[in-house]
C-alpha cells in the first residue's frame, strides 16, 4: 500500500474516544463567562436601583452630601406628597393619565396593523418594485426622529391638525424599524407552501393575514407592542400640544423635577410610578422578544 492510501484508511477508520477534541467551556470559564454577565447586568440596572431607592429617602438624607446610593431611614412621605403638589394643576391628574392610556393603546394598535400589514406585502406579496420599496424602508432606519421633527411639524400645520390628538397618532402609525423586524420574522417563519395551502382552500389575503399571517407572527408583533407602548408612554410632543387638556403623563411630571433638590425625591417617586407600565407590558412580552430577536438574526 502507498503513503497515500494508508493516510486515507486512517482517515475513514472511526477514531478513538480518546482522539476526539473537546470544545466545551470549562467549569471555571462557565463560571467566568457568568459572573461578567451578571456583574454587567448588575451595572445597567444601577440607575434603576438609584431612582427607587432615592424616592424612599426623606429629606435630610437627600441634602446630604456627597449623596448616599442606598436609603438608610425608608419612608413614603415621597410618594404621599405627590398629590399635593399636583393640587395646582389646573386639569385634574385623571385628564393626564387617561390621555397617555388613551394615546399609547391607540398607537400601539395603529402602529401593529400597519407595520404587519406592510411587512406582510414586502414579504409574501409579488408587487413589482417591492423590493426597491423595501430598500426605501432600509434608508429610513437611518434617520431618528430630531431629523424629521421639523418636517413633521410643517405637514402637521398644513394639514391642520397641530394641538390634536392626532399629532400624537400620526407620527406612531409608520415605523421602517416595525416592518423591517416583521418583515424578516415573517420570511423565516411562515413558508410559501402554508399560503398556497391556503389559496387553495379559497382563503382570500386578508383571511390569509388575519388568521395564518398574525397567529404566527405574534412574537414579532408583541415586540412591536413593547417598544412602541415604551415610546408612546414617554412622548413629549415639542412645539405641536399647546391645551393643558391634551399633554400626556410625562409633561406634568416636568414640573415636579423642576423644584429642585428639595423635590427630588417625589421626582424619583413619580419616575418610580411612570416605570411602572412598561415594566408590566416587558414582562408579559419577554418571551416573544427573544423568539423575534432570534429568529429577524438581530443580535
Amino acid at each position: 500500500m502507498t503513503t497515500n492510501t494508508v493516510k486515507k484508511v486512517r482517515m475513514l477508520r472511526p477514531k478513538k474516544r480518546s482522539e476526539y477534541r473537546r470544545y466545551t467551556r470549562s467549569k471555571g470559564g462557565t463560571v467566568l463567562y457568568f459572573s461578567l454577565l451578571f456583574l454587567a447586568g448588575m451595572f445597567t440596572v444601577l440607575p434603576m436601583i438609584y431612582c427607587i431607592c432615592t424616592s424612599f429617602k426623606p429629606l435630610d438624607e437627600l441634602l446630604i452630601f456627597p449623596p448616599r446610593f442606598l436609603v438608610h431611614r425608608p419612608t413614603l412621605e415621597n410618594y404621599i406628597a405627590l398629590p399635593s403638589l399636583l393640587n395646582t394643576l389646573r386639569v385634574p391628574m385623571e385628564r393626564y393619565f387617561f390621555n397617555s392610556l388613551f394615546i399609547s393603546i391607540s398607537g400601539v394598535i395603529l402602529h401593529v396593523m400597519a407595520a404587519s400589514a406592510a411587512a406582510f406585502v414586502f414579504s409574501k406579496s409579488q408587487i413589482k418594485g417591492r423590493k426597491i420599496l423595501f430598500l426605501i424602508v432600509q434608508f429610513a432606519l437611518l434617520y431618528n426622529s430630531y431629523t424629521l421633527s421639523v418636517p413633521q411639524y410643517l405637514i402637521f400645520s398644513k394639514i391642520g391638525i397641530v394641538d390634536t390628538y392626532l399629532v400624537y397618532l400620526f407620527p406612531a402609525i409608520p415605523s421602517a424599524m416595525g416592518c423591517f423586524l416583521m418583515k424578516q420574522f415573517i420570511d423565516v417563519s411562515v413558508p410559501n407552501a402554508l399560503m398556497e395551502a391556503a389559496r387553495i382552500d379559497g382563503a382570500g389575503m386578508g383571511r390569509i393575514y388575519w388568521q395564518i399571517i398574525m397567529p404566527i407572527a405574534k412574537p414579532s408583533w408583541m415586540t412591536l407592542t413593547l417598544f412602541s407602548f415604551r415610546d408612546l408612554w414617554s412622548t413629549v410632543p415639542s412645539g405641536t400640544i399647546f391645551s393643558e387638556e391634551l399633554k400626556l403623563i410625562p409633561q406634568v411630571m416636568t414640573n415636579i423635577t423642576n423644584g429642585g433638590i428639595a423635590r427630588s425625591g417625589s421626582a424619583m417617586a413619580a419616575t418610580v410610578l411612570m416605570m411602572l407600565p412598561p415594566i408590566i407590558v416587558y414582562f408579559i412580552a419577554q418571551s416573544n422578544v427573544i423568539e423575534t430577536m432570534s429568529s429577524s438574526g438581530i443580535k
